[in-house]
This record gives C-alpha cells, sequence and structure tokens, in this order.
C-alpha cells in the first residue's frame, strides 16, 4: 500500500487530508518492512511538517488502526506500541526484531492449527495475528553496551 492508496481511503471514510497526516503517513509509507514507535512517527513526521505534535500522531494512529491500515504491537515490556502500514493485498504474519523494529512478513498462517481447538467453544474469532520477537542479524552484530 502506497501513501495514495492510504489517502483515498481516508478520504473516502470522510477524513480531511491535513499536511500533518499527510506527513504521518509518508513517514507510514517510507518505513513499510519496520514497526515504528510513535514517538518515531512523530520524529520522522517532523522533518516533513514541523508543526506535528505527538496528540496529533496518536489521533492519526488510532484513525488508521479504526479503519484497519495500520498493524499495532508491543514489543517491550515498558507497553510502548509500535506500528507498521498492513499490507492488504497480502495476509501475513510478522517476526519482529526487539531490538530495531525491523519486520519480516511470514506467509504462512497457523490459523487452521488452531481452529480445532477453538470450534466448540462459545466463541466467534473475529480476527487473528500471529508475531514472532527475535533479533535480526543486523542487530546481532551489533557490540552489546
Amino acid at each position: 500500500m502506497n501513501a495514495v492508496q492510504l489517502e483515498e481511503i481516508l478520504k473516502s471514510n470522510g477524513y480531511k487530508m491535513t499536511i500533518q497526516r499527510r506527513a504521518i503517513i509518508e513517514v507510514l509509507c517510507e518505513n513499510i518492512g519496520k514497526f515504528l514507535s510513535a514517538e518515531d512517527i512523530l520524529n520522522l513526521s517532523k522533518n516533513k511538517c514541523p508543526q506535528t505534535n505527538f496528540s496529533t500522531v496518536y489521533r492519526n494512529l488510532e484513525i488508521l488502526e479504526e479503519l484497519q491500515l495500520v498493524h499495532k504491537t508491543n514489543m517491550d515490556a515498558n507497553s510502548t506500541c509500535f506500528y507498521e502500514i498492513i499490507d492488504l493485498d497480502n495476509h501475513h504474519h510478522h517476526i519482529i526484531c526487539t531490538q530495531c523494529g525491523k519486520t519480516k512478513a511470514i506467509d504462512f498462517c497457523p490459523l487452521e492449527m488452531f481452529k480445532s481447538n477453538i470450534e466448540d467453544e462459545d466463541f466467534e474469532l473475529l480476527d487473528h495475528k500471529v508475531e514472532l520477537y527475535g533479533i535480526c542479524s543486523e542487530c546481532k552484530k551489533k557490540p552489546k553496551k
């Protein structure tokens, strides 16, 4: 998904394209394949639009999540949330580097293996995501602090 597609989806859902929103979308699209924290998104967005602030970033991430355009995950014990644009054309899961946020898509979906364990329950499955965490090869090469 690219910035133009995201902008069209937002417009079709009644959202105006502000300068700050466009900067946030561009940052997310420029970092496909990497999870970013809200702080990362703010800092990168400020390079494009200096008047961007935290509340604007959080509000827009909330909208993008509500429209199911971003994937939100928590990778650390500090409850920090990280975000990545969702690839609407390709259902996949992730392995995520806990140090730099780099992601790799896992094209295999294990849902079928779980279905037999939940079919008999009084529960309707609405969605799912599988996340595996590790350290990428570049971060493993870095000297430990």
